[in-house]
């Protein structure tokens, strides 16, 4: 069953926070935006679009953990809770966890309300019997949760390595919002995504088809969009390097001529070769993400990781 108490938008306002966020980071020296605001509509489809890429490993191999380890879960978390997932999305993997754990009801936290919306009723009709409760809003920012929810235990569901494309700070900081948010004897189940081959990890942000450049690229259509811009598309190309001193992949889009454009009547200029820092992807080690975990007031329980130590799921408890 859906409840939500959302009217429907009637118009679209500019975000503020975007126009905030998009100027301050083209004025930045290097140059550099949140990963958040990808995900319009249209980001989302073709971040969908990326995780079925026969390069990109993340999203089919924590799906085989979340089939394979059901009773697993069941066993370590138990019946009757409330779950909690931070950027559900299109919440394609959520149903191997519900069906599993038997939960009171799922709360999915997504940016993108229509997106939100529309995989919020699919899911409510695939588990009829489940209270599904959507919440539109940036996890990383205050949010509260619906009153439907109170009193009851909560597991965080948090997949897709989303943590990685934080600094460590922010992951930490982000971490302890979950756990005050989450409340005591919660649980937080988190995907991370494992340090491995240079090659493997440049491929699954630089795939052939072009999925990943086209989302990367989307970005740039989207300030245009909502932000009176007026960047050229075929000044820029997307750009996946692995940076290994920092353990992580980054995005970027690179000015491949000199360009001047305007965002929000504001002027900006780049010079060839310069890039605007779209994402990071950190990768982590076993002892790197239980000391994250920890950093942020959880306690790791139980750990599962394929057989090529591609991906792991952590279960943690609140500290």
């Amino acid at each position: 069953m859906l409840l939500t108490d959302e009217a429907p938008t009637l118009t679209r306002t500019i975000d503020p926070a975007f126009r905030r966020d998009i100027i301050e980071g083209l004025s930045r020296s290097p140059k550099a935006t949140p990963p958040i605001w990808f995900y319009d509509r249209r980001g989302s489809e073709l971040f969908e679009e990326i995780t079925d890429l026969p390069e990109y490993y993340p999203t089919r191999t924590e799906t085989a953990l979340l089939k394979a380890h059901g009773a697993d879960f069941a066993a370590a978390v138990g019946e009757g809770r409330a779950v909690v997932e931070f950027g559900a999305g299109s919440a394609r993997k959520t149903p191997h966890l519900l069906r599993a754990i038997q939960p009171a009801a799922y709360v999915p936290i997504d940016i993108s309300g229509d997106f939100l919306r529309v995989s919020s009723a699919e899911l409510a009709q695939a588990f009829p019997d489940l209270p599904v409760l959507p919440l539109v809003g940036d996890f990383n920012g205050p949010l509260e949760l619906p009153k439907a929810v109170e009193g009851l235990p909560r597991l965080g569901f948090f997949p897709g390595s989303t943590i990685g494309n934080m600094e460590p700070d922010a992951a930490v900081d982000l971490l302890r919002a979950m756990r005050r948010l989450l409340g005591k004897d919660a649980m937080l189940l988190i995907g991370m995504d494992r340090i491995k081959d240079r090659a493997r990890l440049v491929a699954a942000y630089d795939d052939a088809a072009g999925v990943t450049a086209a989302f990367n690229l989307n970005l740039v259509e989207r300030i245009n969009r909502e932000l009176e811009g007026d960047l050229p598309i075929d000044g820029f190309a997307h750009r996946a390097v692995w940076n290994d001193e920092k353990a992580r992949i980054e995005m970027h889009l690179e000015a491949v001529r000199s360009l001047h454009f305007h965002v929000a009547g504001q002027c900006f200029r780049m010079e060839p070769g310069e890039t605007i820092h779209t994402e990071s992807s950190h990768k982590y080690g076993p002892r790197d993400e239980r000391l994250l975990l920890r950093a942020g007031g959880w306690e790791p329980a139980c750990e599962w990781t394929d057989a090529e130590g591609l991906f792991t799921l952590v279960l943690a408890e609140a500290g």
